[in-house]
């Protein structure tokens, strides 16, 4: 039995910022990926998420690999405005005396 990518990942400008996402379910690829660059098996990312069905890890994966550049760019970019961010939190709080 085959089973067509585009029927467990979904793009909706008006979900997620129009990321991909895993089907009905809000999960982007990016946050797969960025669990998975952490080191943890589709198994164990899938263990993370209980509504989430093992084959839409997968899914997410095969996403992500085949467009790996991309994606990793993204998460990169989104790391560091974090980082700026709370940065800037830092900065911002007064001294306790």
């Amino acid at each position: 039995m085959a089973i067509n990518l585009n029927s467990l990942i979904t793009i909706n400008p008006s979900i997620r910022s129009g990321r991909p996402c895993i089907v009905e379910t809000g999960i982007t690829v990016h946050r797969i990926a960025t669990w998975y660059r952490l080191g943890h098996s589709a198994e164990e990312i899938a263990r993370q998420y209980p509504h989430l069905a093992l084959v839409g890890v997968y899914a997410a994966l095969a996403y992500y690999h085949a467009d790996r550049e991309t994606i990793d760019a993204e998460i990169d970019a989104d790391e560091a405005i974090a980082q700026q961010l709370e940065a800037q939190q830092l900065e911002a709080r007064p001294i306790a005396s």
